[in-house]
């Protein structure tokens, strides 16, 4: 069984009036960050003394890692706080790979700052680096706050180990979610000992006042998204499963009804984290794409089993009450600026391109939708794309296995010949990471601009 839920000219005259072509933020904010960091290692500069010998060469590498570590530490916070003009903007998949580069280079410094700090301490005693244990438990026990830090040391590595690509790919992902909020206890525990034990705050009431308020800031900033706003808008809109019906085997939509929906600001192409409150399911939030255009009454979502929670929601029961998060995501309309566009979707990827191939106003012939499945059972949405492509004088392409599981030619050269304007094209891309690189690689064989080539992963 399957089920239609279209907006037609409608969802298109709306899309039609966000459209905006807007650039990504990006660099200014990577600028603003270096700019940060240049103020840190002024600070630094300020409050130091000359360097006489190997003691102190020692300690003020300490205090450079720590004075950095620090700041990143807000930025990883920062990166956590799904403030909308970075998750909207620049994208929720690229602010999760800054937020895991921050976080790897945070970790290092930390470790740096302990070892070399404790060592300058111990070297300041007249012992050597067999000392250093000693030193770093001794430190602990004597100076203020260095408890706090050192839980809050010991839970960053338990956050960094956990999240190192091997680990992560073994561990349920509830699990590391959950694990991963713990960086917010990190970061309170060893800010303290920062503005306590640190030289350059103590003798710089200025720089002081400047952590406060970062630090502040971020705090700021995390009660607001990631607490008040999703509790205003799941007391606005009342979410509550509405039904769930299987498109093909193994791949379901949820129905999901409420209040004036529309007010939500979700746009084709984005996706919101959704918990249902089902048995089993209340603690655990996952990220799903809208896979219609968003209605009034109703939202939908398209999920492909491939875990314990996605493969629970064909469970679900009319009724369920629903808490989202979002929207987030800037796969959307406003990317465009081209007439022509171009649509990829690899296997569930399909879901955002499916609300996009509905709603990206076009002329007939604009808009093209290519379709990779292993085989036409797994083309989930087929007939209502299908529909899409006929009423909108759309094309509509598929590319699945040979019946000897020969994979079908995606290349710079089958692009070209299928679609002879590639080049002229904005290509919206979405699917598994290896699917995406290799159709990133085709696309730019082809002649696309890498500018023009919009992507966003769903495996967050």
């Amino acid at each position: 069984m399957t089920t239609t839920l279209a907006g037609g000219r409608a969802a298109r005259r709306q899309t039609m009036r966000r459209i905006r072509p807007r650039r990504s933020p990006a660099v200014p904010l990577l600028l603003a960050v270096w700019a940060g960091a240049a103020g840190v290692l002024w600070l630094w500069w300020r409050n130091t003394p000359a360097i006489s010998d190997q003691t102190g060469m020692i300690l003020n590498a300490g205090r450079i890692t720590g004075l950095l570590a620090g700041y990143l530490m807000a930025l990883v916070v920062l990166q956590m706080a799904r403030v909308p003009a970075l998750e909207r903007r620049v994208g929720s998949d690229r602010v999760a790979r800054w937020h895991a580069m921050t976080g790897r280079y945070t970790l290092c410094l930390v470790l740096a700052h302990v070892f070399l700090i404790m060592w300058g301490y111990a070297a300041q005693a007249g012992k050597g680096l067999g000392d250093i244990v000693a030193q770093t438990v001794a430190s602990v026990n004597q100076l203020p706050d260095m408890g706090k830090a050192a839980v809050g040391t010991g839970l960053l590595v338990l956050i960094g180990l956990l999240s190192a690509g091997p680990v992560r790919r073994r561990i349920p992902y509830d699990a590391w979610y959950h694990v991963h909020l713990l960086t917010y206890a990190a970061v309170f525990l060893t800010f303290w000992h920062q503005l306590t034990t640190g030289n350059d705050f103590a003798v710089e009431p200025l720089a002081r006042t400047v952590w406060y308020v970062l630090y502040g800031s971020v705090t700021a900033l995390v009660l607001w998204y990631r607490v008040l706003t999703p509790l205003r808008l799941n007391l606005r809109h009342r979410m509550r499963v509405e039904a769930v019906i299987e498109e093909t085997p193994g791949i379901v939509s949820v129905l999901i009804g409420g209040r004036r929906l529309h007010r939500m600001g979700a746009e084709a192409g984005q996706f919101f984290r959704w918990r249902f409150l089902a048995p089993g399911m209340r603690f655990s939030s996952h990220p799903y794409s809208l896979s219609a255009a968003p209605r009034p009454d109703m939202l939908r979502i398209t999920v492909k089993a491939i875990g314990d929670h996605s493969a629970r929601l064909r469970e679900l029961t009319p009724g369920t009450r629903v808490w989202a998060e979002g929207p987030y995501g800037a796969l959307t309309a406003q990317r465009r600026s081209r007439g022509k566009v171009l649509l990829v979707a690899g296997g569930v990827g399909i879901t955002p391109m499916r609300a996009l191939f509905e709603t990206l106003p076009g002329a007939s012939g604009d808009i093209t939708l290519l379709y990779r499945a292993n085989s036409t059972q797994e083309l989930a949405l087929w007939d209502e794309l299908a529909g899409i492509a006929e009423e909108r004088g759309a094309r509509l392409m598929y590319a699945v296995n040979s019946p000897g599981g020969a994979r079908p030619d995606i290349s710079a050269d089958s692009l070209s010949r299928k679609i002879p304007d590639v080049d002229r094209h904005d290509v919206f891309l979405c699917g598994p990471p290896g699917f995406a690189q290799s159709v990133f690689e085709a696309l730019r064989g082809a002649g696309v601009p890498a500018r023009r080539i919009h992507h966003e992963s769903f495996e967050m």
